[in-house]
């Protein structure tokens, strides 16, 4: 089995370069407040996004693999909320797309930042979610730009 070719960051475009949003709308409130601080990151930064919304973070990697190998973006950030319940679905659910978001990075070369709160509350959630504790959404996005920073000052 052949290896995926990696795709190449997209080139910035005349106003900055594009990132992609994925992000999964189990939970449509804390989904919002993780785009929004993400956004606000790279826009700030002065490039812009493009979000692409999936079901849940189960098909986060998928969503990031299409993006990464479409060469539009110079990164990705995966948004997205996995809530401990009464069953083993949380461990299947946030292993696999933490397993998965890796892969697509690796298989790419186009940095893909997990920015999937993995926690045992709704109450741990939102203080994750800009409600104090910190923004999982911007410091997923604060990753991306790193990154793209460090293969920009690599590629010369």
């Amino acid at each position: 089995m052949s290896s995926p070719s990696a795709a190449q960051p997209a080139e910035p475009a005349a106003s900055g370069p594009v990132y992609a949003a994925c992000i999964g709308r189990f939970y449509e409130d804390l989904a919002r407040r993780l785009v929004d601080g993400a956004s606000r990151v790279f826009l700030e930064a002065g490039g812009s996004v493009d979000v692409h919304e999936v079901p849940g973070a189960f098909e986060l990697p998928l969503a990031a693999k299409y993006c990464a190998e479409s060469g539009r973006y110079t990164g990705v950030v995966c948004l997205g909320a996995v809530i401990r319940g009464e069953t083993d679905h949380y461990e299947y659910v946030s292993g696999e797309a933490a397993r998965g978001i890796q892969r697509v990075q690796l298989d790419t070369g186009v940095h893909c930042a997990f920015g999937v709160l993995t926690v045992d509350s709704m109450e741990q959630a939102l203080a994750r979610a800009g409600g104090g504790k910190r923004h999982q959404g911007e410091d997923a996005a604060k990753a991306v730009l790193a990154m793209a920073e460090l293969r920009r000052q690599l590629s010369g």
